[in-house]
């Protein structure tokens, strides 16, 4: 996954939050990064033909946008998912950030089949949790 995949992925956790178009602001929180980042990837991937952006509204994905990003998504919610339910490695969030640029798909085909990821992944991830509802982290510090 690279960075605009994982700008495809806060995009449509954004639109999901704000039930719209999803705003400078929040994507330059979810990701941790400035606004003016924001702004000039949205940039590229409106040229891409990616995302549509309208001033003052927000970043909206096109259908071809949403496709990747439902599939950065659900990479993932799978290594997140490894991390937490297999290794049960702590700071599992973390992790999965760090990972989801330099897993490719063939990785995470095969921790797929390691984790029993259930059909309606990634629409299973809570965007105001900033998790999959399925982890199993009860007990530990989330």
């Amino acid at each position: 996954m690279n960075t605009g995949d994982q700008y495809l992925k806060a995009i449509y956790l954004a639109q999901r939050i704000e039930e719209g178009p999803a705003s400078t602001g929040t994507l330059a929180d979810l990701l941790e990064v400035s606004p003016a980042s924001v702004n000039e990837m949205i940039g590229k991937l409106e040229d891409r033909k990616l995302v549509e952006h309208e001033k003052y509204k927000g970043a909206s994905l096109t259908d071809e946008g949403l496709e990747r990003a439902h599939d950065a998504l659900q990479t993932y919610c799978i290594i997140e998912r490894f991390l937490a339910n297999v290794l049960e490695v702590e700071e599992y969030r973390e992790e999965a950030r760090a990972l989801e640029s330099v897993i490719d798909d063939t990785v995470a085909e095969r921790l797929d089949t390691i984790i029993d990821r259930p059909p309606e992944c990634p629409d299973c991830f809570d965007p105001e949790h900033d998790r999959c509802k399925h982890l199993e982290v009860e007990g530990r510090a989330d």
